[in-house]
């Protein structure tokens, strides 16, 4: 087992978790993003923290031409894999950024941002006011986040301090003028801990859309 590196070094901490584990996420997509996803017309997509590529092959899969970013190497070349094992290798793209620090470029129909929660050091106000200032001319901002510990967990493994669906909105301070709120929800699902315990763990879901006339116009992208 690797050290846990200082709070100052989340590029070595993420890089090790994927490193030391053959798979950390499921592959599949995060419901709540296929939920809000759904129904709306396939255009550019960057998707924040994309781990292990799932929302982003199921993105691309859906019609999206989709950019993902992480600041794991090797859980960029997991997601490569996988989207060319799905047949989707030509419809996405891969980055490598240390968000907070460093911030992709161009402006994307959608912009998801799913649970950027981090146990070591994560500038998440202006990691969302960047995803924000990304969303092209009539985008889609969607962001979801754990609202607190599943309800199994009764003796939490690091402190944190959880969103709420208020204090995100403050945070971004975005003008009422120029975007509209579509879903502002907290959504309790049912679930099983490691040990088989059946609970239940809360998220908070931000949709937002920009307005006609206010945004960064998108870039057109060919096919």
């Amino acid at each position: 087992m690797t050290d846990t590196p200082a709070p100052d070094q989340p590029a070595e901490f993420w890089e090790a978790r994927y490193r030391d584990s053959d798979r950390v996420w499921s592959g599949r997509p995060n419901e709540l993003l296929v939920r809000e996803v759904t129904g709306l017309a396939p255009g550019t997509a960057l998707d924040l923290g994309c781990g292990e590529g799932g929302d982003a092959v199921w993105l691309a899969s859906a019609g999206w031409r989709v950019t993902g970013v992480d600041i794991s190497a090797t859980a960029l070349a997991r997601a490569a894999r996988h989207a060319a094992e799905a047949g989707v290798g030509e419809r996405t793209s891969w980055e490598h950024h240390e968000l907070g620090r460093s911030f992709p470029e161009g402006s994307f129909d959608l912009v998801s941002a799913q649970y950027l929660q981090s146990p070591v050091e994560l500038d998440r106000q202006g990691i969302l006011r960047g995803a924000a200032d990304a969303v092209a001319d009539e985008g889609t901002l969607l962001i979801v986040m754990h609202a607190g510990w599943p309800s199994w967990v009764t003796e939490p493994p690091f402190d944190a301090v959880f969103p709420t669906l208020d204090g995100v909105l403050d945070e971004l301070s975005l003008p009422e003028e120029e975007w509209a709120v579509e879903t502002r929800e907290t959504v309790r699902r049912p679930g099983v801990s490691p040990e088989g315990v059946d609970g239940f763990r809360e998220d908070h879901v931000w949709r937002l859309r920009r307005h006609r006339g206010v945004g960064r116009k998108r870039i057109p992208t060919a096919g």
